[in-house]
C-alpha cells in the first residue's frame, strides 16, 4: 500500500484542446442570443427581489456556458423557458445565502468527520465527491444541506477548462445509526436538479443496504430521467474504466491512493486551492470584459487557468501556519494579464 494520502489532488488540466461547446446550430445561435441579451441589459433585475440589480458574482455566474447549460436543460424549448428557470435559481442564490452566509467557516462543522471529501478526477477530468453517510455527526439540517451545496460549489472550482459536470461517489458500507434523512436527501435532490442542471456526470453508488434500496425507490419519482440514467450500483470503478487508480481511493473504490480524511491537514488545503483558483478566474474574467456571456472557456484557459499548483500552495502554506482556526480566510490576489472581450455568438 502507498503512503497515506490527506489533502485534495490538484486539478489535472483538462481533457479539452478545444471549446467542446463553440459549435451550435443556426437556431440554437438566435436562441442563445435572445437569452444573452436578455440578462445582458443594463436595466436589467432579477424579478422578485427589492434589490434585483446582478451583482458582479451574478454577472460572472452567468457564463456563456451557464446559458449553454440551461437551455439545454429547458430542451432548448423556448428563450423564455431558459430565463425563466436562470431566473429562479439566481433568486434562489440570493435566498440560500451562497454569496453571504454559506462560507467555509459558516459549513465547517459538517466537515470534521469528512462525510463529504472531494478528492480526485476521473478519466474525463471530472471531479469526484465522495459521500460517506455513516460519517453523519450533527442533527441540523439546514446546515447540512447548506455544506453539501458549499461541495457542489467547491467541485465546480476544481472543475479545469471544458469540464462541466462532477461525480458523485456514495458509499453505504460502514454501518451507522444515523444518516441523512429523507427530507435533507430530498432537499438537496431537488436543489441539484432544479438549480444544477447539466452538473451531474454519474452518481456511482457502493453497498446499497436493504432499507436504503426501498429508500431510493421511495425518491425514484423525484430523479430525473436523465439523472437516473447516470446512476450506476456497486461498479468497479477501475476495470470499468471510469477513473485510473492514481485519482481514486483505495478502500472501498479499488484505486490506488491510501487517503486518510484529516480535517485539520485536508480543510484549509481544500478551501485555499479553491480561493486561488476562483480568485484567479475573476481577475481574468474582469480583463474580459466583466460582463454576463463570458466564456468559462476563456476566463479559465487564460493567464488565470495557469494560476499554478506553486500559487495555489503558497496560500494553502499560509493557511496553515497562520495561527488562526481553519475556518478563518486567508485573503490572496491573483492578477491577470488583458485579454480579449468575448462576444456573443454571431447569428
Amino acid at each position: 500500500m502507498s503512503e497515506k494520502v490527506h489533502e485534495p489532488i490538484h486539478p489535472p488540466r483538462g481533457p479539452c484542446e478545444t471549446d467542446p461547446r463553440a459549435n451550435l446550430t443556426d437556431v440554437q445561435r438566435v436562441v442563445y442570443n435572445q437569452v444573452l441579451e436578455h440578462f445582458s441589459e443594463p436595466a436589467y433585475t432579477i424579478p422578485g427581489l427589492d434589490k434585483g440589480q446582478l451583482t458582479e458574482d451574478e454577472q460572472f455566474w452567468l457564463s456563456s456556458e451557464c446559458l449553454l447549460r440551461y437551455l439545454r436543460a429547458s430542451k432548448w424549448k423556448t428563450p423564455a423557458a431558459a430565463i425563466h428557470r436562470l431566473e429562479a435559481t439566481l433568486k434562489w442564490r440570493r435566498e440560500f445565502g451562497l454569496y453571504d452566509l454559506v462560507t467555509a467557516s459558516h459549513v465547517e462543522p459538517e466537515a470534521v468527520t469528512g462525510k463529504e471529501i472531494l478528492f480526485g478526477y476521473d478519466v474525463r477530468g471530472r471531479p469526484a465527491f465522495y459521500m460517506f453517510p455513516s460519517r453523519q455527526n450533527t442533527n441540523e439540517a439546514t446546515r447540512q444541506i447548506q455544506f453539501a451545496v458549499w461541495m457542489l460549489e467547491r467541485s465546480i472550482d476544481l472543475m479545469a477548462p471544458g469540464v462541466e459536470t462532477v461525480d458523485l461517489l456514495i458509499n453505504y458500507g460502514d454501518k451507522s445509526k444515523s444518516g441523512p434523512s429523507f427530507s435533507v436527501a430530498r432537499t438537496v435532490l431537488s436543489i441539484l436538479q432544479e438549480h444544477y442542471p447539466e452538473r451531474l456526470g454519474a452518481a456511482l453508488i457502493l453497498n446499497v443496504p436493504f432499507l436504503l434500496n426501498a429508500f431510493y425507490k421511495l425518491i425514484n419519482p423525484f430523479i430525473d430521467p436523465v439523472s437516473r440514467e447516470k446512476m450506476k450500483f456497486n461498479p468497479e470503478v477501475v476495470e470499468d474504466g471510469i477513473f485510473t487508480g492514481d485519482m481514486v481511493m483505495a478502500e472501498w473504490w479499488g484505486g490506488a491512493r491510501d487517503f486518510e480524511y484529516v480535517h485539520e491537514k485536508y480543510w484549509p488545503t481544500l478551501v485555499g486551492m479553491c480561493e486561488v483558483r476562483r480568485q484567479a478566474w475573476m481577475e481574468q474574467w474582469r480583463a474580459l470584459g466583466g460582463k454576463v456571456g463570458v466564456k468559462e472557456w476563456e476566463y479559465k484557459n487564460g493567464t488565470a487557468s495557469s494560476a499554478s499548483a506553486s500559487a495555489e500552495k503558497a496560500q494553502i502554506a499560509l493557511a496553515n501556519t497562520a495561527e488562526v482556526s481553519t475556518s478563518e480566510k486567508v485573503n490572496v490576489v491573483v492578477s491577470a494579464e488583458p485579454a480579449q472581450t468575448i462576444e456573443p455568438i454571431s447569428a
